[in-house]
């Protein structure tokens, strides 16, 4: 066979995707960050994407952030102008599932591929260095007092650190529909607003905050996991009264429309790159627990967390 002729029957296959993993490595990845510069999704995509360099499995990566509405705006670029494509990827989680639940947008996650969970993360609750304020307890306090007076900073309307900020406030007796939350499009802007002072109480995962932490530049007074956090010094809410335990993970979409062999393709690679160098050294780095569970199982489970989230956000006055 010529080579030209063999260089076309190769083309052919991969686009097929029919090729062996291993004639299909070092593709061109693209990578959809559906938000701002400087959050855990921005982070987790810009980590993956190494890894997949790092593990062979890809030949470059490039980024597209799109931020706004909870990754909703992402999600319809995605959905719509990444139809077929078998090497699109989407970094997404929990956060977009609550933003669904409350702006409701024209495009849904059923729309795309559920490819593989990668982490999950707990939130940690942190005031500026100059608060008036030393612990959570004297936030509650004022909240009791004066709902409205606490401003909590995070992400977009629906994200983990928004659905527990209302969790907190109906478990110590204050109406959720009444705390003052104050919604930023990216982890930068979040973070500028916390050590301004412009928000009371900041929330967010913690690898997020950690260097300002160590610093003092900000002062962490609660993590939603059930316990402490290894190696991190804060107390969980439910060690101060508060039952209130929330995570957050964080996974990758294909495009609509790919075939179960690109899918399974695309599984691959994720799996390969989550057993590189590179994201053994991100996971410790960013303090991100494994949480791999990929294909159908990974599809289930954002259909289960979704009716969850629904149903913990209709308790808490935010549905």
């Amino acid at each position: 066979m010529r080579r030209d002729t063999f260089l076309k029957s190769l083309a052919a296959l991969a686009a097929a995707g029919s090729l062996p993993l291993s004639a299909q490595a070092a593709v061109a990845v693209k990578m959809m960050l559906p938000a701002n510069p400087g959050g855990g999704w921005d982070t987790t995509g810009r980590a993956l994407g190494k890894a997949l360099q790092d593990a062979g499995q890809a030949a470059s990566v490039t980024y597209d952030n799109k931020g706004g509405a909870a990754g909703a705006i992402g999600l319809a670029q995605f959905v719509n102008g990444s139809k077929g494509d078998p090497n699109a990827m989407m970094v997404m989680g929990a956060v977009m599932l609550g933003g669904i639940i409350t702006g409701k947008p024209p495009v849904n996650l059923t729309q795309a591929t559920p490819l593989a969970r990668l982490t999950s993360e707990y939130n940690v609750f942190v005031l500026p260095a100059n608060s008036p304020f030393k612990n959570m307890a004297e936030v509650i306090a004022q909240l009791k007092k004066d709902p409205g007076s606490v401003k909590w900073g995070g992400g977009s309307r629906g994200s983990t650190e928004h659905i527990a900020a209302a969790m907190i406030a109906r478990e110590v007796g204050v109406d959720p529909s009444k705390i003052n939350y104050v919604a930023f499009r990216g982890g930068g802007e979040a973070i500028s607003a916390i050590l301004g002072g412009n928000v009371t109480v900041g929330g967010s995962g913690f690898s997020e905050f950690a260097e300002y932490i160590s610093t003092g530049k900000m002062k962490p007074i609660g993590v939603t996991s059930g316990q402490r956090l290894k190696g991190v010094d804060v107390p969980t809410l439910k060690e101060q009264g508060i039952n209130v335990e929330i995570g957050n993970w964080r996974g990758v979409y294909g495009a609509p429309g790919i075939t179960k062999p690109q899918r399974d393709a695309l599984v691959a690679m994720l799996e390969k790159a989550t057993k590189s160098k590179a994201w053994a050294e991100a996971l410790q780095k960013n303090d991100w627990t494994p949480a791999w569970l990929a294909g159908d199982a990974f599809g289930e489970f954002v259909d289960q967390e979704f009716a969850s989230l629904r149903a913990t956000m209709v308790k808490s006055g935010m549905v």
